[in-house]
């Protein structure tokens, strides 16, 4: 018996360390993976953090191209009365042969270009505008709060000293739409 107890107590030792080998190999594996999963997390932040310093880095160097009017032309800026019929609808709010008279005052601030309709000295609308290529365009559009989701486009492209014509289309919800003739007679002052 003498002579194998050295003999077991070899393998003994020979065992237990394998044992512990292997638990410091899965260690060692778990920590690689951590390491790893953390460089890819770092690796992405730092395309993030690159993408947007070429981003901030246009920004600066870059002039816009396009110089944006900031008055309207003498032949649109002013106050006009609005005529303003229904063409065509598929929206139960809007029926075609509805007319609508207003105020419409095309003016501007130091940032933009709007048109605000005004009926009874009360303000109706504000529409953001443009200016180009002889035509006006106005926009106007609910916000996120709003019970229906409306979106108005006017397009003002038969201009004159006294008259300007167009179009507006409504969108009410995406679901239906609405189309309008548009006449503007400048105000007499």
């Amino acid at each position: 018996m003498t002579k194998r107890s050295p003999l077991i107590l070899l393998i003994l030792l020979l065992m237990f360390p394998s044992c512990d080998n292997k638990k410091k190999s899965l260690q060692l594996t778990e920590r690689e993976n951590a390491l790893l999963e953390k460089e890819k997390n770092f690796a992405k932040k730092e395309s993030e953090y690159q993408s947007l310093i070429k981003m901030r880095d246009s920004i600066f160097s870059e002039k816009d191209s396009v110089e944006t009017v900031k008055v309207w032309p003498p032949q649109v800026f002013g106050s006009w009365i609005g005529k303003v019929i229904c063409t065509e609808s598929s929206c139960s709010d809007y029926v075609i042969g509805d007319q609508r008279i207003d105020t419409w005052e095309f003016d501007s601030d130091s940032t933009q270009l709007f048109s605000k309709i005004v009926n009874n000295h009360k303000l109706v609308r504000l529409y953001s505008g443009k200016f180009e290529n002889n035509e006006v365009k106005l926009h106007y559009k609910t916000d996120s709060t709003a019970d229906k989701s409306v979106e108005m486009n006017i397009l003002l492209n038969k201009i004159s000293a006294n008259k300007i014509r167009g179009t507006r289309t409504v969108s009410v919800d995406n679901k239906c739409t609405a189309k309008f003739s548009v006449e503007l007679t400048r105000l007499s002052k």
